[in-house]
């Protein structure tokens, strides 16, 4: 109960400050006068919770973060991603383009008024350590869209020259989100310490770790290009990178969920309403009917296909139980779900809906799923047939007002950093890969990854890298598959070739299962029977442009406001 007291308090602040992002972006700051303000801890904690609202949630409609990979070659929405596509245009203003610097002016303005504080340093830290955390965290996401940009670090009002400063290289701005972090990282206490939901020291380690590999692979497979940076040492951010996360997995404070059964542990992390004993999170969101805090998410999971479906790339990326993939076993046939997972990886089957899973056990009766909902429309429609279980609960009681929570950071992402990092240096070993990778395969029973032993994969994503490379991209696709990780893999990977000029498909659509839409009325196929659903909207597949779409453009109002603003490259 304790997490939800930071959303409660979010609601009184917000209240209190009229409106964030107006209260934020005009002047002036002072309606929470600092004279009379950031006295205390308490002040302090009031203030900061109210960024708490960056981190993934559910809304209040749809299944929140778990969509968000529809932006990628992950997730198919009934409704191309239009960057995918490559039919981005210029916005006209700042809220359009997500050119947002009002909480980024908001955590300054606590920054720049802690002379104010009546209490010690020491009691008062860990909330100023959450503040540099916030400033990195929403320069991240600035930095993943933008590249280059002005560094603030001081509350500037409308009277301020610096408003008119230029965009610094994204190496600098990268080395300053650093330095934020390693303050969190000495101001916050470890999670065991923070009253639950609160960030910790290791959430701190661990999006170091991010943020740094990041950039490393980012200024690696981008150098030379117009997104690259001139000079580049990506070595320097993929080592901090892992000993970042390093670092975290030496604490011992962290361990991978499991339930002892490979055919639920990881579908079980996903549905659980409180995390206090689950190690493997690091930060959750939480909710709370009591407290008036609940989503609909479930009735969505549960009851509908939301029009998206997953496809058939990401579906074919799950090895074998064997550690092999699927074009090493010549029997394997997708011709139905049931054979789909057959022998496969269990997260597979823990991320799908298949034939007689358990999709209501509230009622007198048990429900069980028998098909995907590619024969409905709207909200009901499965757009290509792999229907989205990962996350629901055929337990939950009120589907209107559903409870259960969504993770924000967990302890995998440090093992698979760790061994992408070192990978990347050119320094992993098969301890380092026991210790990681490894791991995280043990907990569905798969069969583990031997170095030396690698079976080629005529499938795999990027044949102009190593197999050990390749090998740990499918494990950070498959572990993390909709959590919303994928777009930003394939973005700094400069991965485009996965998905120009492709059309994501998805299912073998068997006519008998669907009387309703006889002849395959009302659906794509492609010549081999799969769903293809961009067949018309799409019909040459996906036309991102890799010398513009890597980074968004900055919008029009921004560039007249401000001459030393220069327009991302291919926006002109």
């Amino acid at each position: 109960m304790k997490s939800n007291y930071i959303y409660v308090c979010i609601s009184i602040l917000v209240s209190f400050l009229v409106s964030c992002d107006s209260f934020l972006e005009r002047e002036p700051l002072d309606k929470v006068s600092s004279g009379v303000y950031f006295k205390t801890s308490k002040d302090l904690e009031l203030y900061v919770n109210q960024f708490y609202t960056q981190f993934p949630s559910f809304g209040s409609f749809g299944i929140g973060y778990l969509a968000d990979d529809t932006n990628s070659d992950n997730l198919v929405h009934e409704n191309y991603n239009v960057r995918l596509a490559g039919y981005g245009t210029v916005p006209g203003n700042a809220s359009d383009a997500g050119w947002s610097w009002g909480d980024i002016r908001a955590v300054n303005y606590m920054l720049a008024n802690l002379g104010n504080l009546e209490t010690s340093f020491e009691e008062a830290k860990t909330y100023i350590g959450e503040a540099y955390f916030f400033r990195s965290y929403l320069y991240f996401s600035l930095l993943q869209k933008f590249g280059d940009l002005p560094w603030v670090n001081k509350p500037y009002d409308t009277e301020s020259e610096e408003l008119y400063n230029p965009r610094v290289s994204r190496n600098i701005i990268v080395d300053s989100m650093l330095v934020d972090l390693d303050k969190a990282i000495e101001y916050m206490p470890e999670k065991g310490n923070v009253t639950d939901g609160r960030l910790s020291k290791e959430a701190a380690l661990l999006f170091k770790s991010r943020v740094a590999l990041y950039e490393g692979s980012w200024e690696k497979y981008h150098n030379g290009t117009k997104f690259g940076v001139e000079n580049a040492d990506y070595n320097k951010y993929l080592r901090i990178a892992a000993e970042s996360a390093k670092q975290l997995i030496d604490m011992n404070t962290c361990s991978l969920f499991t339930t002892g059964d490979p055919n639920t542990s990881y579908y079980h992390m996903f549905s659980k309403t409180d995390f206090k004993d689950v190690s493997e999170v690091i930060l959750a969101r939480t909710y709370s009917l009591a407290l008036g805090l609940t989503h609909r998410a479930q009735n969505y999971l549960l009851y509908r296909g939301s029009r998206l479906g997953l496809s058939k790339s990401l579906v074919d990326d799950y090895l074998c139980l064997d550690g092999k993939p699927i074009a090493s076993h010549p029997e394997f046939s997708d011709k139905t779900l049931v054979d789909v997972v057959k022998g496969r990886d269990p997260r597979l089957a823990q991320t799908v809906w298949i034939p007689g899973d358990l999709r209501c056990g509230t009622g007198e009766e048990p429900v069980y799923f028998d098909r995907p909902y590619v024969y409905l429309t709207g909200e009901q429609l499965c757009s290509t047939g792999y229907q989205l279980k990962k996350g629901s609960d055929p337990y939950t009681v009120d589907t209107e007002n559903a409870e259960t929570g969504v993770i924000v950071f967990r302890f995998a992402e440090a093992l698979l950093n760790y061994a992408e990092a070192r990978a990347e240096l050119g320094e992993l070993t098969q301890e380092d890969v026991d210790k990681t990778i490894n791991q995280i395969r043990a907990r569905v029973g798969v069969a583990g990854l031997d170095m030396n032993a690698i079976t080629n994969d005529p499938n795999w994503q990027f044949p102009e890298i190593s197999p050990i490379l390749n090998e740990i991209r499918r494990e950070r696709r498959v572990e993390f598959a909709c959590e919303g990780y994928r777009l930003a893999d394939l973005m700094r990977w400069r991965a485009h070739n996965v998905f120009k000029d492709k059309r994501m498909k998805g299912f073998y659509f068997n006519q008998p299962d669907f009387p309703e839409m006889v002849g395959g009325k009302d659906i794509y196929l492609d010549g081999n029977g799969y769903v293809d659903p961009y067949q018309i909207s799409l019909p040459e597949g996906y036309k991102f442009n890799p010398e513009r779409d890597y980074l968004l453009p900055l919008p029009t109002t921004e560039l007249v406001l401000n001459k030393n603003l220069k327009q991302n490259p291919g926006w002109n």
